[in-house]
């Protein structure tokens, strides 16, 4: 003898399972747990304890405003400048190698560690600290825009 169906397994691919038009079937229940009832019930227990849970706070910046930095520092750079005078890929200018932290994916030079040779460097962006470093050291820092 064969059984009979139960409503949900009669109604798979109904779009409503028999509660008429879209939504009418529709708004009701809440999540339960720590949310149940907080609206107006437990009103001053959540203004006490969760001063946050009401409401919308602050904006998310659109990805396209975000400038992607990627930084080197000082301390690399002559580890750097060994590395491309081994391929061959090092420019001179008056006796000095010239680094084009651009062409190699940095945009920004940051002070931390020492650099005891003079080298020229091409960055858009670099910090106080690494530019002393670097004239220091008897080298330059030509900004790139």
């Amino acid at each position: 003898m064969p059984q009979k169906l139960r409503k949900t397994r009669k109604m798979r691919g109904s779009r409503t399972h028999g509660y008429g038009q879209i939504g009418q079937h529709r708004k009701t229940g809440g999540k339960g747990g720590r949310k149940a009832g907080r609206h107006k019930a437990g009103w001053t227990w959540v203004i006490k304890h969760e001063p946050n849970y009401y409401g919308k706070r602050g904006f998310t910046s659109p990805q396209s405003l975000h400038r992607k930095t990627s930084i080197i520092n000082v301390g690399q750079l002559e580890e750097l400048a060994d590395r491309l005078a081994t391929t061959e890929q090092l420019e001179k200018k008056k006796k000095k190698a010239v680094l084009d932290l651009n062409k190699l994916g940095y945009n920004k030079l940051l002070g931390m560690g020492n650099i005891t040779r003079p080298l020229l460097v091409k960055i858009t962006f670099h910090s106080e600290n690494a530019a002393k470093k670097i004239e220091k050291a008897g080298g330059q820092i030509l900004e790139k825009t």
